[in-house]
């Protein structure tokens, strides 16, 4: 006796994953032209400023949260496509690329205070220039990259039971600038120093995100198996944390993602400098004390 065959997916269902990207899109769309009415509303000193820029990262934000659900509604409904991963790609480019890039110069770049000189204002403007073209060109490396590698090869692989990325994924790049933002919550960056510190974050997480250091995917953890209690009630207070005090709490968790990678990284590097060669073990053993 046969088995019947699986019945191929409705059409309509492979519209499914595709909405939750064009949603994506969209938030990224949302992003840009927030950041632009705050730069406009900054430039006529309209208070309400803050509040576009606070939008333009709270958009970025969402589309972070909602990153990889088409994915997973692609693999649960079995519509898995080419399609819809390309589609994909180019929606992470506008949303954690191009979004991002666009409110990290205007916010903490092209308001610094005129007191400081226009020779270093002009400098500073050049470098706010070139730092987000960055960001954004090692967004799109960082997404063509994770298209064409099935097993990337890691400078420091981890455990075999989990699975990693290879450099920082772009949506967490994004959403850690979106992060500063949203938990400062006010006015674009106007002191030269801080303007300085903000650009050195571009610049780090342009490098992170096209390095080969590992990061950790959490696509092995699977929410639909059993859970301890213990791991509910965690659960319970990470939403209770989110939800009251969104914005430290939202500053710390991409703080503690983007700082892992570097964290394992010289850990292991100290552990290998650290480590006894195996000249240092023959002598020991060789030259017993007593």
């Amino acid at each position: 006796m046969k088995l019947p065959l699986p019945r191929p997916p409705r059409r309509a269902a492979y519209a499914l994953p595709t909405l939750f990207t064009a949603g994506n899109v969209f938030l990224g769309f949302l992003s840009i032209f927030q950041s632009i009415e705050g730069a406009i509303k900054h430039s006529i000193g309209d208070a309400a400023a803050a509040h576009h820029f606070d939008m333009a990262a709270a958009f970025i934000g969402m589309g972070v949260a909602i990153d990889g659900l088409d994915g997973r509604i692609a693999r649960l409904t079995n519509t898995v496509s080419d399609f819809g991963r390309e589609m994909d790609s180019l929606a992470d480019v506008i949303g954690f690329g191009l979004a991002p890039a666009v409110l990290g110069f205007v916010w903490g770049v092209y308001f610094v205070d005129g007191e400081t000189g226009p020779l270093v204002r002009e400098q500073l403007h050049q470098a706010g220039y070139f730092l987000a073209f960055l960001f954004l060109l090692c967004g799109a490396m960082r997404l063509a990259r994770f298209n064409v590698q099935v097993n990337p090869v890691l400078r420091n692989p981890g455990r075999p039971d989990r699975k990693y990325f290879a450099g920082l994924p772009i949506p967490a790049a994004a959403g850690m600038l979106a992060s500063v933002v949203y938990f400062l919550g006010r006015a674009p960056l106007s002191n030269w120093i801080a303007s300085l510190l903000w650009l050195a974050l571009m610049a780090l997480l342009a490098f992170l995100m096209v390095c080969t250091w590992r990061y950790r995917s959490f696509k092995d953890l699977n929410l639909l198996r059993p859970r301890s209690p213990l791991s509910i009630i965690l659960l319970g207070a990470l939403i209770y944390v989110m939800w009251h005090y969104s914005r430290p709490a939202l500053l710390a968790l991409g703080i503690f993602y983007t700082g892992s990678g570097l964290v394992v990284r010289v850990a292991g590097v100290l552990k290998r400098r650290l480590a006894p060669g195996p000249g240092k073990l023959a002598g020991a053993e060789g030259n017993p004390i007593g």
